[in-house]
């Protein structure tokens, strides 16, 4: 079965939307096309999303691209799932492939008064509840419109180290510099419908529904996707130094279920205003929904790409870019004032209209698919297919 939101999307014929599929009919990755319901493998003309998305005007390009008609897109959403697949039927992956696979961190600042709270308790999930009151008491809730950067930010800055009360966490959530760290390698990303990975020596951790835009190698905006940036509270709060063992883990980076490239029907603006929904079905009927509102977020996702990619960091294939979330859940699940942790099998739902949903289950690190396809193999069996172009 196809989630609603999903449907919708793959029906609106206004929507430009690409992917990936795997084929096991040739052994590798497709890209497709996404139109009228149906699946459009358009390889031949774009070995690589990355080469889709350096043309001039990727979702032209992508409309007026040649193909194959590989079967229709609920069948293939429908044979994505491990458990469910039919292993010489298609299948979507991530719809990226050799993007670099960055993130943007205290974006907002609910999260960022969570950070906050995660590096003073050194990741001690019981003692949260206490030390929210007092961080909150000390910096206020007034600080949700302060302008990063601003002559403002650099008072309450000076006062807060005065109190005591100053974190690293609030350095790249009010100061000039954004936090922009690397989520995983080009090709490491899982899509919808798949199993997303949580360390198993983590034991206070949540997801992190968030909107991903894709990036060209010129610093270009071009698309928008979903993605799960799944967080460890507890190594994260021990050290922002673990933050590489908090955040790239086999399967913990999830990125689909498509791209939307930029057209006349929906932009920038539209990312600035868009709202995701979160739900999470654990298997003994525990049941949590979230938001995240693009509205809220402390610096505008221009500036955060021009953080990421300028004259001093180059990124000859493009990246994508997590913008981070407002979604920072407290609600109790096993033990009163431990708050929310992920358990073995929920199902984690991240959604938006314009975007459709990203569906994964959780499973511990090491029992979720390992990553074995890498930029070698992808090199290797595109040319097996002649599709390597000078």
């Amino acid at each position: 079965m196809i989630d609603a939101i999903t449907k919708s999307l793959i029906d609106n014929p206004q929507a430009s939307l690409a992917g990936r599929v795997y084929r096991p009919d040739v052994a590798g990755p497709s890209v497709v096309r996404i139109t009228g319901g149906r699946v459009v493998d358009i390889t031949s003309a774009f070995a690589t999303i990355r080469d889709l998305c350096e043309t001039e005007q990727p979702a032209e390009a992508l409309r007026s691209a040649a193909g194959e008609d590989i079967g229709s897109a609920e069948d293939i959403l429908s044979n994505t799932p491990v458990d469910k697949r039919h292993p010489v039927s298609p299948w979507f992956l991530a719809p990226v492939d050799l993007q670099a696979l960055k993130a943007a961190g205290v974006t907002f600042v609910v999260s960022m008064l969570e950070r906050v709270i995660e590096e003073r308790i050194r990741g001690d999930a019981h003692a949260a509840s206490g030390m929210r009151e007092r961080i909150i008491s000390l910096v206020g809730n007034d600080i949700r419109g302060l302008k990063p950067g601003s002559p403002e930010a650099a008072k309450l800055k000076e006062a807060l180290i005065e109190a005591g009360a100053w974190s690293q966490y609030l350095e790249v959530g009010i100061g000039p510099d954004a936090e922009i760290f690397t989520k995983g390698q080009p090709l490491s990303a899982v899509g919808t419908g798949v199993d997303i990975g949580v360390h198993p020596a983590s034991t206070w951790n949540n997801p992190e529904p968030e909107v991903v835009i894709v990036v060209s190698s010129s610093g270009r905006i071009v698309g928008a996707t979903l993605g799960n940036d799944v967080n460890l509270r507890d190594i994260e709060g021990r050290s922002a130094l673990l933050l590489g063992k908090a955040k790239d883990n086999n399967a913990a980076c999830a990125i689909g279920p498509f791209i939307r490239f930029f057209d006349d029907n929906f932009g920038m603006d539209d990312v600035r205003c868009m709202d995701l929904s979160l739900t999470v079905d654990g298997q003994e009927g525990f049941h949590m929904t979230g938001h995240s509102s693009m509205r809220q977020i402390s610096r505008d996702p221009e500036d955060l790409v021009a953080q990421a990619i300028n004259a001093h960091h180059h990124y000859p294939d493009g990246l994508v870019l997590f913008l981070g979330t407002m979604f920072a859940p407290i609600k109790d699940r096993d033990e009163p004032g431990k708050g929310f942790t992920h358990r073995t099998a929920d199902i984690v739902t991240i959604s938006a209209p314009a975007l459709g949903a990203l569906i994964n289950r959780v499973r511990p690190t090491d029992q979720a698919a390992p990553w074995t396809f890498g930029a070698a193999d992808l090199m290797r069996n595109l040319a097996s297919r002649d599709l390597l172009k000078p």
